[in-house]
């Protein structure tokens, strides 16, 4: 008989979220403040949320849900908080930037595939779906700032799109490239930073089974204010390397600097894996707000994904003075 063996995060399934309550909760979330180390900021503007368009265009047919991903240990976080509250630099450097972003034009996006790999290939939305393994994750995101949410993220792996491109030998790291379009975001109109957004992975960390290339949430069609049509998401690490609105990934010999890693490289490091015992120049990494819900909790070392990575990482005894320079 073969038996089911559940990963470490996962918690019995009478924990998870009803399913009807995400995907169909339209309550909005009343004004609260929080407060985390760097700074402080509202959790739930009703003005933002009021105008918040949750109704979405419905994935159709339904995503399976990946059996190995039913929750991620604490509640989903509320729709109508999360599609209000996003970093989003590109359209500004404040949360709020629901609005701006519905400027993003998605149709006809494209998707490139370059670099050291024997099959470089440009693909559609629609043929990136039809292709790829296509299936709905509950799971943890944490930014740098402190703050945490949970999202039924819709999906592929990362690794299901390696395996068609077949990078070569000679490919040791994933650079993740977003859009240019300064004539509609406004915050790339900013010349201080070095647009366009960058991200990058190793070859090992990008072929992980937990890297995961999103395109739906909420049992929708990904909304542009969380980086439509394409993002990436990474969970063991802080938030701002999980690069949104991809148009490139080319596979490099070099590792690539990233977009904060260029900017702050003494707090914004290539590395990035969350550690509660390493804590940012600015603030601590030991404790983190749960979104919409003013709890503060302990951060746990990979969020939580340790025994899933963690052996990506042995013998990087350095590794935590890597995380921010």
């Amino acid at each position: 008989m073969k038996l089911l063996r559940r990963p470490d995060w996962a918690l019995p399934e009478r924990a998870a979220t009803p399913e009807p309550m995400f995907r169909n909760r339209r309550a909005f979330m009343i004004g609260g403040a929080a407060t985390v180390a760097g700074g402080a900021y509202l959790l739930g503007g009703t003005d933002h949320a009021a105008r918040a368009d949750l109704a979405g265009e419905a994935w159709d047919p339904a995503a399976p849900r990946n059996p190995d991903f039913t929750n991620a240990g604490r509640p989903i976080t509320d729709e109508a908080t999360n599609s209000t509250y996003n970093n989003f630099y590109e359209f500004a450097s404040h949360k709020r930037i629901y609005d701006k972003a519905q400027a993003l034009p998605t149709e006809g996006w494209t998707l490139e595939i370059t670099g050291e790999v024997e099959q470089p290939m440009t693909l559609d939305m629609d043929a990136l779906r039809k292709k790829m393994p296509i299936e709905e994750r509950v799971i943890r995101h944490r930014c740098v700032e402190a703050w945490s949410m949970v999202v039924p993220w819709i999906g592929f792996e990362l690794a299901a799109l390696m395996k068609r491109a077949a990078p070569l030998s000679s490919a040791k790291f994933v650079e993740f490239k977003s859009f240019l379009k300064p004539e509609i975001a406004d915050g790339q109109r900013a010349r201080y930073y070095p647009w366009a957004y960058t991200e990058g992975l190793t070859i090992e960390e990008a072929a992980n089974p937990l890297t995961f290339m999103v395109m739906g949430a909420y049992g929708k069609v990904l909304p542009k204010q969380f980086g439509a049509p394409i993002r990436l998401h990474v969970p063991w690490k802080y938030g701002f390397k999980s690069a949104k609105s991809i148009t490139t990934i080319r596979f490099a010999k070099e590792r690539p600097v990233s977009f904060w890693e260029e900017l702050g490289p003494r707090e914004y490091g290539f590395w990035a894996n969350v550690n509660p015992e390493v804590r940012h120049p600015r603030w601590s990494q030991a404790t983190e707000e749960v979104l919409g819900t003013g709890e503060r909790v302990p951060t746990q070392i990979y969020n939580g994904y340790g025994a899933q990575v963690a052996h990506l990482y042995s013998g990087m005894s350095d590794l935590g003075d890597k995380l921010f320079r």
